[in-house]
């Protein structure tokens, strides 16, 4: 009795504090082989499809009219075609966040991740921490590596452009930051939701499907509302050239972060209450 009384004193207790859950979470994260795997096709997607845009274009037209929201429908530049890939490359950083949250809850292991966190929600906000930095950094890497495979290409062309021309790299930023707040956006429809299926098909849902069923609205309705949809807002951040009705940079980048947050939110409140 002496002997186990002994080693007990010598355990010591350590407090559960923010740091520890996001060193916690992010050791979850670099051992799981679908975070790597999510991450790297984010990569290929992004610095692919901008590599082939940019050495089969062809002079002749006067705007984009298929690709991501906050390019179509705009003049056509060298950062449009390097960012072809973002609309594929989204779903796969939005998926990424939400298999980093509701991954927990298909397999069970969220009830250990709650007993060694009572408190819950610095979970969230780790998951969330790490899900945009991991994304943002990746993806930022990749859209300004498409730009500068795609300036070989286009070398010579009209539409050619440099890292120094005026908005090049904030445009190339704001697609990483686009990319990152979605993964965030992943993380709060994965905790809200508990079904990496369910929250799959609402991510699908909201970024793609939704701009598309807002031109059922009437054209009043319809000009008012689409600069606000969630893939429209952040898709202004990382346009070079500003549409007409469109949001400006840091208005659609503040936009999608609302939405972001708001989704958060309802997954913090569903945390909080809501039993494992």
């Amino acid at each position: 009795m002496t002997a186990i009384a002994a080693e007990t004193r010598r355990t010591a207790v350590k407090r559960v504090t923010f740091p520890r859950v996001l060193l916690s979470e992010s050791t979850k994260f670099r051992t799981l082989r679908s975070s790597w795997i999510t991450l790297g096709l984010s990569l290929v997607l992004l610095a692919g499809f901008g590599a082939i845009a940019a050495y089969t274009y062809s002079p002749g037209g006067a705007g984009v009219t298929d690709g991501p929201p906050g390019i179509a429908g705009r003049p056509l530049d060298a950062v449009s075609l390097s960012l072809m890939g973002l609309s594929f490359a989204s779903l796969v950083a939005g998926v990424l966040g939400v298999l980093m949250s509701a991954g927990e809850y298909s397999t069970g292991m969220i009830r250990s991740t709650l007993a060694a966190v009572p408190k819950r929600l610095p979970v969230l906000w780790a998951k969330a921490l790490i899900a945009f930095g991991a994304v943002f950094a990746v993806t930022a890497a990749g859209a300004f590596l498409a730009f500068l495979i795609g300036t070989v290409g286009l070398d010579g062309e009209a539409i050619a452009l440099t890292l120094g021309d005026d908005g090049v790299v904030r445009s190339l930023f704001g697609a990483g930051l686009y990319l990152g707040l979605v993964a965030v956006f992943g993380v709060g429809l994965g905790t809200l939701l508990r079904s990496p299926a369910g929250g799959i098909a609402s991510l699908v849902g909201v970024l793609l499907l939704l701009p598309g069923l807002s031109q059922l609205l009437p054209d009043s309705w319809e000009d008012t509302l689409t600069p606000y949809l969630p893939s429209n807002a952040g898709g202004a951040a990382y346009a070079l050239t500003q549409a007409e009705g469109a949001l400006t940079p840091g208005e659609g980048l503040a936009v999608f972060a609302g939405w972001v947050a708001v989704t958060l939110i309802g997954a913090a409140f569903r945390l909080k209450r809501a039993d494992c």
